[in-house]
């Protein structure tokens, strides 16, 4: 009695295998891996683009935010032109008059 059972459980086992290979061959031959390949190297290289993408957003704050700095300090160093300038006209009156 127990060898009917392990006959059928072979017989399941084997069908399962015979199954596989019909799926196996429906998968077409190996001179498809280079499309595999292929597709492959478009993952990685979108996945590449993306972090590129989020990496050149990223730069493109950080420039955002030092040519903001700059503007204000260049926007500081005109002011303090302006007052040099003033002080310069007040002390060359002074010396004139004086």
């Amino acid at each position: 009695m127990a060898q009917l059972g392990a006959g059928r459980a072979i017989h399941e086992i084997r069908g399962r295998i015979l199954q596989l290979r019909k799926e196996l061959d429906l998968l077409g031959p190996p001179d498809e891996l280079p499309e595999m390949i292929a597709s492959a190297n478009l993952l990685r290289q979108n996945e590449y683009l993306s972090k590129s993408g989020e990496k050149k957003a990223e730069l493109l704050e950080a420039y955002e935010q030092y040519s903001a700095a700059l503007e204000g300090m260049l926007e500081s160093l005109l002011e303090i032109q302006g007052d040099l300038a003033g002080i310069l006209k007040e002390q060359a009156g002074m010396i004139r008059g004086g």
